[in-house]
Order: C-alpha cells, then structure tokens, then sequence
C-alpha cells in the first residue's frame, strides 16, 4: 500500500551518489506521501511493540534507528522547500502537517510497551556489555521517552500531546508570519537624491530587488539583511533609514493576521504547561536538563557578565558616535537606525577602511573557495562541483566531497541567494545523516547529504556577487556546520553529525569562522573582483586591527534577546510578552541607540518551533568554546597545525552525540575553557585584565 501511495520520486533516491530527483518532486504528492509514510512507521513501531523475543539492544534499539526511512525521507525534502523555496501550496500543507507530525511522534513516546523494552534496557545496561557509543544511543532514546511523558498517567501523556500539536501549529504560522511581512514589504527608490551615499554594490543588489518586484529602473530596499543591513550602514538619507529600520524590527508585530504576539502569548503559555507536567519548574529548566549548560542560573550568570561588560563598551562607542554626529553638525542623538551609519564612518576615520573599499575584494565564489581551502588544510576532503544536477531550484549547486583517497564522503548542496521563497537567516540541514546501519532497503550505511542556504544579495546581471566581511563569516559559519554532519563517522544516525547538545552543536560552526581571517586565506582569496589583484597588506593589517571595532554593539543586541529569551522560560505564562521584553530591556539597561538583534516576534530562533528556545544563548556558551578551541592552533603557531587538526577532526568534528560533549571537549583540548578567551577575542576585556585571573 505504501508503494503505490507514495511518488517515488520521494523516495527513490537515485540520483547522482543517491542524490533525490528534485526535478520529479510534485507540491501536490506530499501530503499523499506523509499519510502513507506516516502509516509505514506506525506499522514499524508496532512491529517491535509485538515482537514476543526478550528485548535486546538490536531488536529494539537499532531497530527504532531504522524504522521511519520512508517518512524521514519525505519530511526531508518537504522541510527542505517549506525552507528555501516556499509557496502557498507548501504553506498550507505545512500548518496541517506540522502538528500531524507531533501528533504521531507524541503516539510513539508514550506508547506504554515500547517504552518497556527501552526501559528494561536502561535499568540493565550495566551488564548488556554495550560500547561508549550504543550507551549513548541508548541514554538518548530513554531520556527522549522519559521528556516525551512516558512516565506520565495516560491523562497527562493526552494534555500533553495536545500542547505538543498546538505548539507544531503556532511554531508553523509564526515562521510563516515572519516570512509574509518580509515578502511584503519593500521599499522603492529612484536615482538621485535617493541614493545618496550608497557604493555600486548596494546599489546593483537593490536594482536586481527591484526588477524582481517588476519595478524595472528603480532601486528596492528589502527586508533581506543583505539588503537592509547595508543600506543602513551606507546611506546618507537619515530620513530613508529611519523608515526602513522601522519596518524592518516591526516584522510580525503589524497588526491583522501576519501579527505574531497572541502566537507569543499562546506559545509561553503552553511550554510552561508542559514544563509542569513534565516536573521541571519551568521551561528553561527543561530544555536545559540535557546541555552542557544543565540550569537557568549558569546560563544568566555568564550572559550577565558578558552584559555588564557589553553594556559599558557600547555606551563608550555610542559616545564616540554622538561626537561624530555633533562634529558632522548633526542635532540629534544616536539613535537604532543611526548606529550602523556613523559606526561605518567612525570606523573609516579611525582604521582608514570602509565595508565598501572591502567589499571588491570578497567575491562569493572565491569565498565558497576558500572555505572549500581551508577543509582541505585541516581534514583533507576536496570538493567536487557537479553540473547538470537536477535540484530544486536554479541557484543551488551541488558538490562531491571527497577525501584523500578520492573516496566519497559526502553530497554538499549551497544555496546562496536571497529570494522571496526563502525565509530569511542562514542554516544547515540535511537530507540524511551518515552512519553504518543496514536499512530495509539493502543499503548498508549512508553518506550525508548536507545543504547550506544562505541570503546573499542577487548581483546584477553578469556582475560577481560581492559580500561583506559579516556575510563572508556566515558563509564560513554555515560551512562549518555543514561539516560536522558531512565529516560524522559514528554507526548510529540518531547521534551523527549535528545530532549533539544545543549549545555544543554551535562550536564546530563559530570555531570554523576564525579561518576565514587566518592572513595567507585573506591573501589568496580576497582579491579584486575587477583587477585580480590581492588585497593590499595594509588594508589587510587594517581589518585585523579593526575586527574587535564595535564588538559593544554586537554583543548588547545578541545578549538582550538572550536574556530576553531567558526570562520568558524561566517564568510561567506571561499576559503581555512584550511588556516581559520591556522590563526586561530596562532592566538590564538596553541603551536606547541599540535594539534586540531579534525583537520578540519575529524571534524565529525561539518561536517558529522551539529549536533555540531557552537555547539563544548557546552561539555564546559555544563562543567561549570555540575561543579557546583556536588558541590550541595559535599556540603551536600554525594556524593549519596537522596534529591540532587531527584532534580537532577525531574529537569533536566526526563524532557527533557519540561522546559526551565535556568528555569530547576535553578530549580534544585536554580541558574546558572559562570566558576570558571569549571575552578577550570579543575586545571585552584587555590582555592586561587576564594575567591575574585564575579561570
């Protein structure tokens, strides 16, 4: 029944290296597809439910890390487009589907036998004569029931599913929300005065916007940050910022049915249930239960100390800014949409560059190179570009990985540009995950397939794409994710690749950053796109020097929303969530020329699925990490160090959820890190301040 229910094209992967035919796949037979795919697993799940054998690590645990093939490979490709290039036909099937899917996971947590056999394992796994990794496979599958309810009185386990479905439901509308007033909103200029101070790049990118909103001529600024982000920093027009900067925070938050604020209340109000049921005493502490963080209190305690110092570095910078508006013969205090105008013109009177001299010499294509560079440096893997690859839409490209045997090891997929199908952001995903299992279908082990997708800006026709120094880092950012799943050597796929705590699954990503400034990639790779020359020592020297420039700005609005996001889980249900983002700001001292990098709705991290709820925090618990995880290349003076490297990749880049992530950190560096690193790279604290501290 399934077979002849489900287009094969969802689930016949042979495409190039098992690739899926993105040409074949049809909008309309998904949700034909997810009904019987769903079936397929229920029947899976029962079938080790009956099984009348005692339970043995094989026929039950390995036997759930194998069940759902068929439904995990239609969710894949389904998420993929709901993601990177949407329509209404998807949005539609997305709100019925996501609270389907929690409908049928809830089923399967509290399903009284199967949690037996997982149990009887658990309570006997000291003599079951299992390895590290299957020890972990199987902790992980116990604690999932256990958070699933299993444990709880059948009316509990019922309330609870109830709030897991409405949650799928309002974490689906939310992102969508975000998504409709993104899309909507544009706002078109005309040469001349309008224009004022924007560079050539800005300005094609905003033509291109403009010809795909069919406004041949014009110039649109979009609330893609690769738009809005620089004509922020560039333009003359304080009028023109402030009406764009405005529409751009007040995303979700518009009134009428794109508003996101009663999903907010609704959402706090559920995740406090269900963190009640479950007996934690709020949500923060349920989420944090299974991270390296373990409680609320250690995460507030180290964002506020980040704060405190942020706080007092910002406040110096935005002095340093009003003196310029004052010298400029301005009138006016900093205010949000002024920050990133006068940060841009402060940082070329005291380092003798601007992002726009910068911009020419990082051309998308040479960057994509250099991450591609710098993999081969540290793990020996090169990359492939494959062409005439079906995919699901024009802009992705499609990469072997290979190793130096020229094996293959992974299928890479990058998707650069911004279009109104895409939501907003960077990420990885993938279509599946590495490991050694043999599955139904014959196979005997998987390669991953990983794909990035980015929001670059669209050049103009037959001009190079051309990034900022902050989009170069994403590039390299989401690379690094993409190589925790594509570098993952474990056998089981629940802990392949990504499949590790929140606030671990950060560090491969922020860690893979730092390459991207190491001098000999800067001097190979940053060269003008018009010229082909490299970029000159000196403006190299100069953004070095300056990469600390503003860092008081960058960390007030990434730590306000994640003291923000904090204070929401660690409450019950609020009333008024933006009177809780409120206080919270003036509590903690916002300055008001800065705002949330995430204002409450349009917070996609928290609220369009609970990903990241109670969990913002994590890029900086991984921050400190990854500070530190550096120091080990720069203490041997290299920062390409094969043994370092060699560590890097057998410990914390292939492993995946396999090791505890303190016993693979520890492993790798022989330690964990206190803040100062973090604080120091971030040009919080000085060198000085560090030599008398015992962390």
């Amino acid at each position: 029944m399934t077979a002849t229910r489900i287009d094969p094209a969802l689930v016949d992967w042979t495409g190039l290296n098992g690739l899926p035919h993105f040409d074949r796949v049809r909008d309309e037979a998904f949700a034909q597809a997810f009904d019987a795919a769903l079936a397929a697993h229920e029947a899976e799940i029962e079938a080790i439910v009956q099984s009348v054998t005692t339970p043995t690590f094989d026929n039950t645990v390995t036997a759930l890390e194998t069940a759902g093939d068929t439904l995990s490979r239609v969710s894949a490709l389904f998420w993929s487009r709901a993601g990177a290039d949407t329509n209404d036909t998807i949005q539609a099937l997305e709100r019925e589907i996501a609270p389907k899917m929690s409908r049928h996971y809830s089923r399967i947590g509290t399903n009284p036998a199967l949690f037996a056999r997982i149990d009887a394992l658990w309570q006997n796994r000291a003599v079951l004569k299992l390895d590290l990794e299957q020890t972990r496979v199987l902790e992980r599958h116990w604690k999932g029931f256990v958070r699933a309810g299993a444990k709880l009185a059948k009316p509990e386990q019922e309330r609870l599913a109830e709030i897991n479905e409405t949650l799928a439901g309002l974490g689906a509308r939310f992102g969508q929300n975000v998504l409709a007033d993104e899309k909507a909103w544009s706002l078109l200029l005309d040469a001349g005065d309008d224009l004022d101070g924007l560079p050539d790049f800005l300005k094609d990118a905003m033509a291109a916007a403009a010809a795909e909103r069919g406004a041949d001529g014009r110039y649109a600024v979009t609330l893609s940050r690769s738009i809005i982000e620089p004509f922020l920093t560039f333009s003359a027009r304080r009028d023109l910022r402030e009406q764009a900067f405005r529409a751009w925070v007040a995303r979700g938050a518009n009134g009428g049915q794109t508003d996101n604020r009663e999903i907010v209340r609704q959402t706090l109000a559920l995740r406090a249930e269900k963190a009640k049921l479950l007996g934690y005493a709020n949500f923060a502490a349920f989420k944090l239960d299974d991270t390296m963080a373990k409680t609320p209190e250690a995460v507030n305690g180290l964002l506020m100390q980040v704060w405190e110092k942020a706080v007092a570095r910002a406040r110096a910078e935005e002095a340093e800014l009003a003196a310029l508006v004052a010298e400029e013969g301005g009138n006016h205090a900093v205010m949000p949409w002024d920050w990133r105008y006068y940060a841009e013109r402060l940082r070329a009177k005291k380092f003798s560059f601007s992002e726009a001299e910068l911009k020419p010499y990082l051309q998308l294509e040479n960057i994509i190179a250099a991450c591609f560079d710098v993999a081969g440096r540290l793990f020996g893997i090169r990359a492939v570009e494959k062409t005439g690859v079906p995919v699901y839409h024009p802009d992705v490209r499609v990469f072997e990985i290979r190793d130096a045997d020229d094996r293959l090891v992974a299928m890479f997929l990058g998707d650069y540009f911004a279009r109104s199908s895409k939501r907003s952001g960077a990420w990885m995903s993938a279509y599946q995950s590495q490991h050694r299992l043999p599955l139904p279908n014959g196979a005997k082990g998987e390669i991953p397939i990983v794909y990035n997708v980015c929001n670059f800006a669209r050049p103009a026709q037959g001009q190079p794409a051309l990034l900022s120094l902050d989009d170069a880092r994403t590039l390299f950012h989401e690379f690094g994710h993409a190589l925790h799943g594509m570098l993952s050597d474990v056998t089981y796929p629940s802990v392949s690749g990504t499949g590790v705590a929140r606030d671990f699954v950060e560090l491969p990503s922020q860690l893979y950053e730092h390459w991207l400034t190491v001098p000999e990639i800067l001097t190979r790779y940053a060269v003008h796109y018009r010229t082909g020359e490299a970029m000159p020592q000196a403006l190299l020297d100069k953004v070095l020097a300056a990469r600390t420039f503003n860092a008081g700005f960058a960390t007030v609005e990434f730590t306000a929303s994640a003291l923000v996001d904090m204070a929401f889980h660690t409450n019950g249900p609020v009333g008024d969530p933006m009177a809780v983002q409120a206080e919270v700001l003036e509590r903690i001292g916002l300055p008001q020329s800065i705002v949330m990098r995430h204002a409450t709705p349009h917070f996609q991290h928290v609220f369009a699925g609970d990903g990241y709820s109670a969990g913002y925090y994590s890029y900086m618990w991984s921050e400190v990490l990854d500070a530190d995880a550096f120091s080990a290349f720069t203490e041997t003076g290299d920062a390409f160090d094969a043994d370092t490297a060699r560590r890097l990749k057998a410990h914390i880049y292939s492993v995946g959820g396999s090791v505890d992530p303190e016993e693979a950190y520890k492993a790798f560096r022989g330690k964990l890190p206190s803040p100062e690193a973090m604080l120091a790279k971030k040009g919080l604290v000085v060198f000085e301040e560090l030599s008398g501290s015992d962390g």
